[in-house]
């Protein structure tokens, strides 16, 4: 579905169909685009491994931290080519204090990458890199482009979500405080509708111990 399609959709909900509107145009974009990022979080519906403006970071000698890009919020593999090389060398992600106390010194160490340190904006390098090559990256990331742009723009997300992100629209625009159009009622349903088909929002902490620490390996469970 196009932005407009789901705009469409959202009207039909709401019965606000004949200009003017109750609720802007571009309020119900916006909110569209909201609803996408909400959803991809919220499902881990982007998973990026080819896009190389996302994937991959080119690493100097001497310098330890890189900016991430701003869609990337979770990396579930990373690894270090050396320039020239024709291999990658895997590389662990670790939060400040399991290095603290498992590598001594480590953050006065230069020579092969083997650790990484994942904040929200950017990653650190240990030990600093004593050769130039490339940062090799995959994960879960936001939308690239936004619904807001472009009356025809259509979803990255799954064709099969895309009605569901309506309700989200419907949360915010019942949540406005407007005398004409606050139902609090109906903008919990509608949350609560759309948190029950794309799930609950991981909060900071839980993202932050998901990257970090983990050997992640497939479990196998016998009755």
């Amino acid at each position: 579905m196009t932005r407009d399609e789901l705009i469409a959709d959202f009207r039909s909900v709401t019965q606000d169909l004949v200009a003017p509107f109750l609720f802007e145009t571009k309020w119900v974009a916006q909110w569209l685009a909201e609803a996408e990022q909400e959803a991809a979080i919220r499902g881990r519906l982007l998973h990026e491994s080819q896009k190389e403006q996302v994937c991959q970071i080119d690493v100097s000698v001497g310098e330890a931290v890189y900016p991430l890009h701003e869609s990337l919020y979770e990396i579930t593999h990373i690894a270090f080519r050396a320039t020239g090389a024709s291999r990658r060398e895997p590389v662990r992600l670790m939060s400040t204090e399991e290095l603290d106390r498992t590598v001594c010194d480590w953050r006065d160490l230069t020579g092969c990458v083997r650790y990484a340190i994942q904040t929200d904006t950017s990653i650190r390098l240990v030990p600093t890199p004593d050769a130039a090559g490339t940062l090799l990256l995959e994960g879960y990331r936001l939308p690239l482009k936004s619904l807001a742009d472009s009356p025809s723009s259509k979803p990255e997300i799954q064709q099969a979500h895309h009605r569901h992100l309506v309700k989200w629209a419907l949360h915010r625009a019942f949540g406005l405080p407007d005398s004409e159009t606050l139902d609090l009622g109906r903008a919990a349903d509608a949350e609560r509708a759309f948190t029950d088909y794309f799930g609950s929002r991981p909060d900071s902490d839980l993202r932050r111990i998901t990257r970090e620490d983990e050997t992640h390996t497939n479990k196998v469970f016998f009755p």
